[in-house]
């Protein structure tokens, strides 16, 4: 009888483990207009209805979690949606894509202090994002008046980049240690956005969560929401996803037809 060593074992076992936080999100791909690929995760309804529709959530990672694997993206915040006591009360699809290592969802210098102006085109990740996110809004079991988008960090400039190019798309966004464009502020005025940031943040500068806050107080919002984390740094994101008001507050948004 042939002897297995004790490595090849491990291995074997190793291929029978689920991946950690990949469940119970399933490995999917959108392959774009021009044949380029972006692999994404998607979190579905535990228990569908039949004749429901259920909100859509977008998830953009931060700028450690790129590559083609198709599972890191998930490293930090998505495993939120996740949770069993989650998925009971707010049945939803979430789609978390993974941006390819070298690109960004918005390219633009996430240290420079100054706001940024939007792109007039967005990054290729992010025009694949948008086509994969007009498919999805054409199934039916989607609620098209509950679109939701959350990022942190590249995903923070991602989330801003997102509503400013579909300001009348999403029913709420919950930007995390990002950076958008002010001059934008106006078209977002009348959305519902709750922005969150380290108060000590060396990355990605305070001050530019705290300028679009400004910005959008200045163009009349009534319904931005700011929290700054003192002494926080970058990742803030570990305080803002465990909000105990968060989900209720993003759920319970809906975009007026």
């Amino acid at each position: 009888m042939p002897t297995v060593s004790c490595l090849t074992i491990v291995l074997l076992l190793c291929l029978l483990i689920p991946v950690r936080g990949a469940e119970p999100y399933a490995a999917h791909t959108h392959t774009g207009k021009d044949g380029a690929v972006l692999p994404y995760r998607l979190l579905s309804p535990e228990k569908p209805e039949a004749g429901k529709r259920y909100p859509l959530v977008i998830f953009l990672h931060g700028a450690g979690e790129r590559g083609t694997d198709n599972q890191n993206q998930l490293k930090h915040g998505a495993g939120l949606f996740a949770k069993p006591e989650v998925r009971a009360k707010y049945p939803c699809f979430v789609i978390a894509p993974q941006c390819p290592d070298g690109k960004k969802w918005c390219e633009v210098d996430w240290g420079d202090p100054k706001p940024h102006q939007t792109p007039a085109q967005p990054s290729v990740p992010m025009g694949l994002l948008l086509e994969l996110i007009d498919e999805f809004r054409q199934r039916p079991n989607i609620d098209q008046a509950r679109l939701y988008v959350t990022g942190l960090s590249m995903g923070g400039f991602g989330t801003w980049d997102l509503i400013t190019r579909r300001p009348g798309q999403f029913a709420a966004a919950v930007p995390v240690c990002g950076g958008g464009d002010v001059t934008a502020a106006a078209a977002l005025a009348k959305m519902p956005i709750w922005i969150f940031h380290g108060g000590n943040d060396g990355v990605v500068k305070t001050v530019r969560s705290q300028l679009m806050n400004e910005a959008l107080k200045n163009a009349g919002s009534t319904v931005v929401k700011y929290t700054e984390y003192p002494g926080v740094g970058h990742d803030s994101w570990n305080q803002a996803y465990k909000e105990p008001e968060l989900l209720p507050w993003l759920f319970g948004q809906r975009r007026a037809n």
